[in-house]
């Protein structure tokens, strides 16, 4: 025990062994504790000159004043002090929390330097109220050291800081301050966030796996929130050393319709990636590289969603997850600026699938999330139901994958292409996998998913000649400019050559959902097919779902007709018209653009009034919508759009 005890201690902190009994093993337990305490006191000795604070100056200097203000607080409230105490307790508090923010490490280096401005005057306005020294700073905010710095320098820098204090002062009287300053928090946000820090996974596997979170509705059967990726070593550790003991995730854009949700689940799917069957020891004859499911963890998070539990933690011995949960209140903005302590730089953001209750002015997001479902594929010439993997990639009109736009989950570095876990002789296998699929606005006009079909052998030498057996495709634009429509599409499965499933020009005159193949193939001829290598498959089916959240692509051609308005000005008046019958909530999901749109249609007709009604009633509409009781938390995002986005200098006339 000494000996392991010795190794551990030296390990941590680099130290080497002195003076330890030749003979541990006839020591008794008191005599353990002596050697263990003796050992440790001397290597902090040995140590104590080495020590160098790791905190930044000011840090320091926030640290040393709340404790000087504290022991002052306490005096104030024996002395029954009561307005003096409050405003020791707010001051204290503003200057807890900036400490948190400076340590957090996640302000940009322009905030970083108002931050330590505000910090810095903080500082001073407390100790002049408070009658303690008066600390004389350069302009940066730095304590002058009066051993470098002259007499005279030191005078006018005194008089000036005198003088800003002064000017404080009076600024501060002259204003009602609520009590509790900075902290009185808003509780009935709109927004809010779960934190999850994983802090360990115990489960014996024996190759490398990949574990991925989500929140899960039980009841509509539905995951409500993006997968967090961990991938998980063989060796029972987190894979890459960076995150060693860092896994920090935070779910964000939950609203208060997911809190009223009657029950939400923390779901954790477990795929390991190796050999297909665990059984199989001999590493060069099996397929490595696999994935395969494995298990899933389950455990019901209401209380904590609910904030009937602040914290919680869980963690069981022998096989499944230790994590701990913590609700917070904002959205990822505020809770990094309220809670630095626990989401900082390093935390992982897993957004919701779908957009949260207020979308504010400058929030632009694209993100398309594809559900492989379900498929049913013949086995053809096989004795026996094939191991189907599916392959992912997103191609542009020419074919070519674009590379790092698939995401498996937050968390996760983007790859070029996903591959599906792969079910043991399986006709109907059903995935039920997500991932997230991220490429700038501009591109989508141009790119199709592409999915292909391979067979899995559980022998190297087999699974080498293994090639594409079928394939799917999808675009995610249709031709009237607006995007695949969200929900289930049954894609049309197409066989053939191999090679010429990877021709674009092959598969991209093919029908690629059921919807479209009755009209198709009545124009479609025999021989084209024959011509094309490739044939639709009437046997085989597979069924994916999709979901975009984007706040620049509409699924609604009469909204779409106003955004792009310039595209087709002759159609003008009537998109102006059509849009009183555009659902309310692809309105607000697009507030900002469509009231840019308004403005500048106002703007660019100033020198007539053809179309003055038509934009004055649209406004009237748009603002209606924000004004009735469904929308009105949207309140908020028109008046970020007035007071930081509207520029329409005309719009008076």
């Amino acid at each position: 025990s000494v000996l392991h005890l010795q190794a551990n201690i030296h390990e941590i902190y680099g130290t080497s062994c002195i003076n330890w009994p030749q003979d541990q093993r006839s020591l008794s337990e008191s005599q353990f504790r002596i050697v263990c305490l003796k050992y440790l006191c001397e290597m902090f000795i040995i140590n104590a000159e080495n020590v160098i604070p790791a905190e930044i100056p000011l840090v320091q200097e926030v640290t040393s004043t709340l404790w000087e203000w504290g022991n002052i607080w306490k005096q104030l409230y024996v002395a029954n002090k009561k307005e003096h105490f409050r405003q020791v307790q707010v001051m204290m508090c503003e200057l807890m929390e900036w400490r948190s923010q400076l340590l957090s490490g996640t302000l940009p280096k322009d905030e970083l330097k108002e931050l330590k401005q505000k910090v810095t005057s903080k500082i001073d306005y407390g100790n002049k109220i408070l009658e303690l020294d008066l600390i004389v700073r350069d302009e940066d905010g730095n304590i002058l050291d009066p051993d470098k710095t002259s007499v005279i320098s030191l005078f006018h820098a005194h008089t000036e800081a005198t003088k800003k204090i002064t000017e404080r002062i009076k600024e501060e009287m002259s204003k009602d301050e609520p009590i509790y300053g900075t902290f009185c928090r808003n509780t009935s946000s709109p927004t809010h966030s779960l934190y999850v820090f994983v802090r360990n996974f115990v489960c014996k596997i024996g190759e490398d796996a990949e574990l991925f979170m989500s929140l899960y509705d039980p009841h509509k059967h539905t995951v409500i929130s993006e997968n967090y990726l961990v991938r998980w070593g063989s060796k029972g550790f987190v894979k890459e050393v960076d995150n060693f003991n860092n896994l920090k995730v935070v779910f964000t854009d939950l609203g208060n319709k997911d809190l009223g949700r009657d029950r939400i689940y923390l779901i954790c799917q477990i795929v390991r990636i190796g050999k297909m069957d665990l059984k199989d020891t001999n590493t060069k004859k099996y397929t490595q590289g696999i994935r395969r499911p494995f298990g899933v963890a389950v455990m019901d998070i209401s209380d904590i969603i609910k904030r009937k539990i602040e914290i919680f933690f869980i963690f069981v011995c022998h096989t499944g997850l230790w994590v701990t949960m913590k609700m917070l209140v904002g959205d990822i903005t505020h809770i990094r600026k309220d809670h630095p302590h626990l989401v900082d730089r390093t935390t992982v953001v897993a957004r919701k699938l779908g957009f949260p209750e207020i979308i504010m002015p400058g929030d632009v997001r694209n993100d398309i999330y594809i559900t492989l479902l379900c498929g049913d594929l013949d086995k053809f010439n096989k004795t026996t139901q094939r191991n189907v993997e599916v392959n992912m990639c997103v191609c542009d009109e020419d074919g070519k994958v674009i590379p790092n736009v698939i995401c498996l989950g937050a968390g996760d570095k983007p790859v070029n292409e996903y591959k599906s876990v792969v079910y043991y002789q399986v006709k109907q296998p059903r995935w039920m996998e997500t991932l997230k699929v991220a490429l700038p606005i501009e591109d989508m006009q141009r790119i199709h998913l592409r999915f292909m079909f391979r067979h899995r052998s559980s022998l190297e030498s087999k699974d080498k000649g293994e090639k594409n057996f079928a394939m799917a495709y999808v675009k995610l634009m249709k031709e009237d400019g607006t995007t695949l429509l969200d929900g289930i599409h049954e894609l049309v499965v197409l066989k053939g050559d191999s090679k010429k499933m990877e021709d674009v020009n092959m598969y991209l005159s093919l029908p690629s959902t059921r919807s479209q193949v009755e009209p198709k193939l009545s124009t479609l001829s025999r021989s084209a097919s024959i011509v094309g290598g490739l044939s639709i498959s009437s046997r085989d089916s597979f069924a994916i779902s999709t979901l975009i959240c984007s706040t620049k692509l509409t699924q609604n051609v009469g909204l779409l007709g106003l955004l792009k308005w310039r595209m087709k000005p002759e159609l003008l008046k009537e998109n102006l018209e059509k849009l009183k019958i555009v659902d309310g909530e692809e309105i607000v999901k697009f507030l900002q653009d469509t009231l840019d749109a308004l403005f500048n249609i106002m703007m660019e007709h100033s020198y007539s009034d053809a179309y003055d009604i038509l934009v004055f009633d649209a406004l009237i509409y748009v603002i209606g919508l924000i004004a009735d009781r469904k929308f009105q938390h949207f309140n908020t995002v028109l008046e970020a759009y007035i007071q930081q986005h509207f520029s329409a200098t005309l719009a008076y006339k």
